[in-house]
């Protein structure tokens, strides 16, 4: 039997991974990771104001460049035998384009301009707008909102279009339509990306541009007007159909074709966000919750949706029909901050080491410092009287989102030491992690079993055994360190004909687990009464602190609890 291969390419918020995939066996055969290099220099980014935004030229340049080293890191035969390419990326990460659907700086006049790049899933700036369509979809007969979860976040597709058009007039004038990272790089590899027909992902368009067959597709004219005139119109410049990721969005165009050197009628599949696809690639079943730990997580849910599909669940990410496996009801929810909560402390202590001692210490020091600080918290015991951290460093994603809050640690005396404190931020978030699981279950959507998949749940076995004993839940992690881009090559399986459904491409494909951790009853024991602290202290800095505060504080460090 000839052997076909297909290519997984995963958009990830500082890198994009290519993997080639053996689409019968689920071998790998080459693999390579660019990094966006505008990106790592910090250019426009204020993470002072939450402004995250990245260059579409990063995304094209990484993109190649990982595409031709995987390809060449595999053996000879494999490029002649491609036969389909998927996509995943962050999300919601929309973009203004113009009538062919060119990302605006591509333009030269807009080459410099944020406003006119990607706006990043962690992008902050539309809180206000965010609250707005909370407003007006509450104060409607029919409720916009109610199925991703009852409230709009900042980090979606709407709030982030809304925000831009009012501060940006070039911007404004300019743009034609919007799109979504997963949509516009698929269709960027077929050639075709005018935006009145490029096909729209389901996952992207359901869970975050509040797309809904009970509404024919997108919020009517009248409650974008009503939102704010400048969106008149716009509806009709964007889509009314969704497409899933097992279909195909075209083939690929003869100028990806030649650059890649791989076959002219090679399809290329429908986009979706990276972690719905890492749950497809981690072998997600119906009622396990996928958990994706990076610098934030999403928390993936599957049901069948004539068990579920009646529910509509408060304060989730979303509930779509098809945006994980097509013909299941796929939940999404989330942390707003996991891994990055780590990266903040590990800044604080080593920006002066910098400062004071030079690169070479610093770097040194950032290297080592998080695995030490995991191996010496390892050894604390736990107690009820440990520190409680509050996970909120970027906001509150799920349950019920509301990224204007901030993060704190409490309990802090003067034996509180480093070690202590980053033990305290890795339950805090663990303690995220449960208010997630237990809003599922107090909605009626049982959690049988968690899988984790990503660079944390990979490289941490201190973050995950905490996780574990937190959740009093065993957690099995995915053996792929790259589960999100054999999700996508597992879609492109599907679309380019190779397996006829997805469950027959999980099952020839996938790689299985390497690693599951289980609760130990005596912490499991001392952290559901140090949850109860948490919860605790949340409801006071969310509803009686920080609404005092003009303007609401950074951050909270308290002496007490």
């Amino acid at each position: 039997m000839r052997e076909s291969y297909v290519i997984g390419i995963d958009f990830g918020t500082d890198s994009v991974r290519a993997l080639v995939v053996n689409a019968h066996t689920g071998d790998q055969a080459g693999t390579a990771v660019r990094e966006y290099s505008r990106w790592k220099q910090g250019k426009y980014c204020d993470a002072s104001s939450s402004r995250f935004r990245q260059h579409p030229l990063d995304y094209l340049e990484a993109m190649e460049a990982a595409l031709l080293e995987a390809l060449d890191k595999s053996p000879a035969d494999v490029r002649n035998n491609v036969r389909g390419i998927s996509v995943d990326t962050t999300g919601s990460t929309p973009v203004a384009v113009d009538r062919n659907g060119t990302p605006l700086s591509l333009l030269p006049e807009f080459a410099e301009n944020p406003n006119g790049m990607f706006i990043l899933w962690k992008d902050h700036t539309a809180n206000a707008e965010a609250e707005e369509i909370n407003t007006l979809a509450h104060s409607l007969e029919t409720d916009y909102t109610k199925y991703v979860g009852g409230i709009y976040s900042s980090e979606w597709f709407w709030a982030k279009i809304l925000r831009t058009l009012r501060v940006d007039s070039e911007v404004r004038d300019k743009a034609f339509s919007w799109v979504e990272h997963c949509d516009w790089i698929s269709a960027e590899l077929t050639g075709n990306t005018d935006p009145l027909t490029l096909k729209r992902s389901r996952c992207a368009a359901g869970h975050k541009a509040l797309w809904h067959s009970d509404f024919d597709g997108l919020p009517p004219n009248e409650f974008l007007t009503r939102l704010d005139p400048l969106l008149d119109g716009i509806r009709d410049r964007l889509f009314s159909q969704t497409q899933t990721s097992d279909e195909a969005m075209g083939t690929i165009s003869p100028k990806w074709a030649e650059k890649l050197g791989i076959p002219a009628d090679t399809v290329i599949g429908v986009g979706a966000f990276d972690a719905h696809m890492g749950a497809v690639g981690a072998l997600i079943e119906p009622y396990s919750l996928c958990k994706v730990i990076g610098t934030s997580t999403c928390d993936m849910l599957i049901a069948p949706n004539e068990e579920v599909g009646h529910l509509l669940i408060k304060g989730i990410c979303g509930q779509v029909d098809g945006s994980i496996i097509p013909g299941m009801l796929g939940m999404e929810a989330g942390q707003s901050a996991f891994g990055d909560i780590y990266a903040w402390f590990s800044k604080l202590i080593v920006e002066p080491v910098r400062t004071l001692l030079g690169e070479e210490a610093a770097q040194k020091l950032s290297k080592e410092l998080i695995p030490h600080l995991a191996e010496q918290a390892a050894k604390l015991p736990v107690t009820e009287n440990d520190i409680i951290a509050i996970d909120w460093m970027n906001g509150r994603r799920t349950p019920d989102a509301k990224h204007t809050l901030k993060g704190a640690i409490l309990g802090l005396n003067l034996a509180s030491d480093h070690v202590r404190i980053f033990k305290a931020l890795v339950e805090a978030t663990a303690y995220g992690s449960k208010s997630i699981v237990e809003r599922f279950r107090k909605e009626g959507v049982p959690i049988h079993e968690v899988i984790a998949i990503g660079g944390v749940a990979k490289k941490s076995a201190f973050v995950m055994q905490t996780l574990a004993d937190v959740l009093n839940m065993p957690i099995k992690v995915a053996a792929s360190e790259q589960a999100c881009a054999l999700g996508a090559a597992m879609f492109a399986a599907v679309a380019s004909g190779i397996h006829k459904t997805l469950p027959e491409a999980q099952e020839a494909m996938n790689s299985g687990f390497d690693a599951v951790y289980t609760p130990r009853p005596a912490q499991t024991a001392v952290y559901q009464s140090l949850y109860q602290k948490y919860t605790q202290c949340g409801a006071f800095l969310e509803n009686d602190f920080l609404r005092k505060w003009e303007p609401a504080p950074e951050n909270i460090l308290s002496a007490s609890l």
